[in-house]
Parts: C-alpha cells; structure tokens; sequence
C-alpha cells in the first residue's frame, strides 16, 4: 500500500446493528460521547441511531481531518453526511510520536488494535488531545441542517463500530495513515537505539559527556519580573441562566439499581448549586461576607426533596432511606426546608433547651404579647415549645429567638409558616385543625 493510498480508507456498509451496542471499547464510547455531548438535540441523535441500526449507512469513507457515507431515509432518500474533526498539528504528531518511542508497550498495544486509557492519557500529558471532546465534531450534510441531524448523527454512531475494530481509524482522522504512522514510529526507534549505542561507546572508551543544564527560571529572576507582568483578567461574566446538565438517554443501559432520572436531577441541582455561587462570587462585597456553613447528607436530601423536582415514589423512598427517615417524615421536613431552610428544619427535628436567659425572654414576650386581649391556655409541651390547649396549634422558639408556628395534622405537629419575632402574630398564622 502507497502512502497515498494509505491516506484514505473505505470501509463497506456494515449490516444492521440488531440490538447490540455500537460501542464496546472504552475509546468507541468515548466517542460516542463527544457527539452525544457536542449535540443540541438529541431526539435528532435518536433518529441516528435507529438508522444506524437498521443499516442506513452506506460504505464509510475516512480520510484525515473527515469521515463521509451516504445515508438513506426511509423513502430512499439519500443524504451524503460528512463528519469533521480537526487533524494534530505537524508538531502535535512529533510529541505523540516521541512519547510513543518512549514507551514501547503503546507501540505494541495499538498494533494489537488496541488504545489503552494509559496512552490517551500519555499523549494528553504531551499535550495531544487524540479522542474527540464535545464540539469537536463538525457535522456537514445536503439536507442543510445547521446542526448533528439523523445522517450526520447515523455516521458517527456506525464509525464507533469501525473505531471499535481498529483504533488505526481514530488516527487516520487526525491525520496519519497506519503505514505512514508505524514507518516514522520505526525510523525514530531506530535513530534512538543507534543514538543510545554511541552514548555506550563514548562512555567505554572512557569519554565523558556533559550532564544537560537545569531547565527552569532562577529565583532573582523570577522575583525582578513580579512588577512588571500583566494584571490578571477581568472575572468572567455572569451566564443568563444555569448550564443544562448532559441527558442520559444514551445507547448504553444503565447499571442495576443505578436511576438514570435521577441522576439527572441530581445534575441539573449541581448546575444550578455552581451558578448560585457563581453569581454570589461575582456579587460586590462577596469577600465579606461569611461562608456558608456545609449542609450534611440529612439536610442536603431534604433541600434536594424541596426542590420542587419531579422526583419519582422509589427515588423519594431512596432520598429518604439514605438519611434514616421514612418517606412520611420526608415531607414535613421538604414543608420546614421551604419555609426556612436548615434553620426551619433544625426547629422540626432538633431537640434542645433554651438557655436560661433566652427562656426567661421568651416566657416575658409571652406574658406580653395578649396586654391587650384574651390569651389563650397555654402549656409548655417541651423546653421551648408551647401549645393552645385544645386547639392543635402550636408555636416553637429557635435559637435565634424567633416564633415558628406549628399545627397539627392527622396526629402530628407540621411547619405552618415562617417565623415571626412576636409569639402572638406566629399563633395567629395557625388556625386549629379540628379535622
């Protein structure tokens, strides 16, 4: 084979998919992911993938810096689909090559049609990015979609079947053939191998060569240079809205006991979690303000179950077990966190007596508090707590010194609304329930 002819590569149409994977290599997925990332709408990913399956896909060309098939529709109607992606530098394939000469087992793994996570991770120490990330994948195809549509989407998901069988596929694209790639690999073995072996005879024959200088900047120097570099950039701006989150509806099942919902959820809160401090970051004064205290694992799944997200019965079960309460002791505790955070939650849950002083206030604001009118029977229930007799109405002192009001419902005290500094008006948020 020519080094031209080495340069591009057709592969005929594969047969239908069935319901296998199109990836099974740790490297097919990841390039999986790249499209599924780099996508803006994934049901046209969907449609992809079910022509893929079917063996919509013609034979496959692939050349350095693009892969190209024709793809048919349902009717017959076929659209030439091409994928770009941008080829290493002449520079970029010198540090590859150099790392992959340093390392022998990376020469021996890929002629075994083989890319272990080890030399990805080796090249991108060197600074060359093999896989693909998201918006590396540049879809172009005659039925004029501005971004991945079905054809475009069907050809990458058929590649990851040919990058599955041959790793060689992966390289071509960014730009060196498999003949050309093992040729320089060779010639670089060998120029090392002869320049180690004079290295040998120089030291025999009793010659000494320079050990190299130390690679670096001296201190003095790097101190005088201090008034003079540039300032540091201006914070980045504030984006109008979260990011959203990757979807996981993807060719891949997920693994047993693991909810995909869920952890979609769980990400669109991270995404929404980041922005707010983000936003706090960049709000003036930010540097004096207090830092938030931590919230553990009970008050996290709380404000989780709070959040108003569409969480399904076994997953609120699971939020739920994984704090040691039950499903019905979530939902006054979701009731407390709306109303006032891990402050109202603490009211709800914690136990604790007021210290003298705080007790003696709060029982005077009490005797205070109806001058004017009738008061109610009160009774102390607990340290802090006082009930109208009778009446299922309820109200709680925090620590702070502030009234929350309490009722009850179907046998149990539940939050009734914010806190109040005066102990009457938080009874008077607090209609009995006689129900």
């Amino acid at each position: 084979m020519s080094r031209d002819e080495d340069m591009e590569r057709t592969f005929a149409a594969l047969p239908p998919a069935g319901g296998r994977g199109f990836a099974q290599t740790w490297w097919g997925r990841a390039w999986l992911k790249a499209l599924e990332d780099t996508a803006l709408d994934l049901q046209q990913l969907k449609k992809g993938r079910k022509q893929a399956r079917d063996g919509a896909v013609g034979a496959v060309s692939v050349r350095p810096g693009r892969i190209t098939a024709v793809v048919k529709d349902r009717d017959g109607t076929a659209q030439r689909s091409d994928v770009l992606l941008q080829e290493l530098t002449e520079e970029e394939w010198d540090r590859f090559l150099d790392m992959a000469v340093d390392r022998a087992g990376h020469i021996a793994a890929l002629l075994d049609r083989d890319m272990p996570p080890h030399l990805v991770e080796d090249a991108a120490a060197a600074g060359v990015e093999l896989l693909p990330g998201i918006g590396d994948l540049e879809p172009e195809c005659t039925c004029d979609a501005w971004d991945h549509c079905p054809h475009t989407a069907a050809l990458c998901y058929q590649v990851a079947r040919l990058l599955d069988q041959d790793p060689f596929v992966l390289l071509l694209m960014r730009g060196r053939g498999e003949r050309r790639l093992l040729d320089e690999l060779q010639v670089r073995s060998v120029a090392r191998a002869g320049k180690a072996d004079r290295a040998d005879r120089a030291l025999q024959d009793g010659q000494e060569t320079a050990a190299p200088g130390p690679e670096g900047v001296r201190a003095d120097e790097a101190f005088a240079a201090a008034g003079i570099l540039p300032p540091l950039p201006a914070p980045p701006p504030l984006p109008e809205a979260p990011g959203e989150p990757p979807s996981l509806d993807t060719e891949a099942g997920p693994a047993p006991g693991v909810d995909p919902a869920a952890l979609e959820l769980l990400a669109a809160d991270a995404a929404a979690r980041a922005y707010r401090l983000l936003a706090d970051a960049l709000a003036d004064g930010h540097e004096h303000r207090p830092m938030e205290v931590p919230l553990g694992a009970g008050q996290d799944a709380v404000r989780l179950a709070a959040s108003g997200a569409p969480w399904a019965p076994a997953a609120l079960d699971r939020l739920a077990a994984g704090t040691g309460r039950r499903r019905a002791d979530l939902e006054p505790a979701t009731r407390a966190w709306r109303l006032g955070g891990a402050d109202a939650l603490a009211v709800l849950e914690e136990e604790w007596t007021p210290e003298p002083e705080l007790l003696a206030r709060a029982t005077a604001q009490l005797a205070a508090a109806w001058e004017d009118g009738e008061r109610p029977p009160l009774r102390a229930d607990r340290p802090g707590r006082w009930t109208v007799a009778g009446a299922g109405v309820q109200v709680r002192l925090d620590r702070d010194g502030r009234w929350w009001p309490y009722r009850k419902e179907s046998g149990r005290w539940t939050p009734a609304g914010p806190p109040d500094p005066d102990p009457a008006a938080a009874f008077a948020g607090t209609p009995a329930d006689h129900a």
